[in-house]
């Protein structure tokens, strides 16, 4: 049986649904509404008669019971259209939450493609194996280049090891030779340039250096 009118589409029909739904929850509330009104009046004149006029008091308590048994029924009413409403919202929901769940299984689907998990590990395992090959390569092309020097590291390191040693001895020849000072009572030249002076000051303060060094 379609509930929805066989000319609506999935998505209008609950909308469709809901809007006459809560059309006649507006109705049935306002028919409640007239009755409580009704049982307060018919209340009112059985009180007020109660005492006076017997078969009145009487009638408003019958039409009153009427009343409330209306009331009952239009609550009823109620209570089962705001159940088929939030049935409905929760159905729909589901139905728009599964449209985009299936879009996104198709998005997923085309992103892949062809490609599995067997796929996937066979290309990490290849890339790991051209890794390995590009260093074994690099590796192997260094010692081709070390190899066509002609160099022995060892006679590297022994004249390596020769000119520290020149060095040493050179440094030490330097603290060893006496500086040359002048005799006692000679006079010193004023006429000397500053650049005279100077270097005599640099190679004091380089022979105070060298002194110390050897002290360590």
């Amino acid at each position: 049986m379609n509930w929805f009118g066989g000319g609506q589409s999935r998505k209008e029909a609950p909308k469709v649904a809901i809007i006459n739904l809560r059309q006649q929850l507006d109705m049935l509330q306002k028919r409640e509404k007239h009755i409580e009104n009704q049982i307060d009046e018919l209340t009112q004149t059985a009180k007020k008669n109660v005492n006076t006029n017997k078969n009145m008091a009487l009638a408003a308590l019958k039409r009153k019971k009427l009343q409330e048994k209306q009331l009952e029924t239009t609550q009823n009413q109620i209570a089962t259209l705001e159940s088929q409403v939030l049935s409905i919202e929760a159905a729909n929901l589901n139905y728009e939450t599964m449209k985009v769940m299936e879009s996104a299984g198709k998005a997923m689907r085309q992103i892949h493609g062809n490609m599995d998990q067997a796929k996937v590990d066979d290309v990490i395992d290849d890339i790991a194996e051209q890794t390995s090959l590009a260093n074994q390569i690099g590796e192997s092309i260094g010692r081709i280049g070390q190899e066509n020097s002609g160099l022995d590291e060892a006679e590297l390191m022994d004249e390596f090891s020769a000119l520290q040693q020149e060095a040493l001895d050179e440094r030490m020849l330097g603290v060893s030779a006496p500086p040359v000072r002048e005799p006692v009572g000679t006079v010193v030249s004023k006429d000397k340039q500053p650049a005279e002076r100077e270097a005599e000051e640099d190679e004091d303060e380089m022979l105070k250096r060298l002194q110390a060094e050897m002290a360590m």
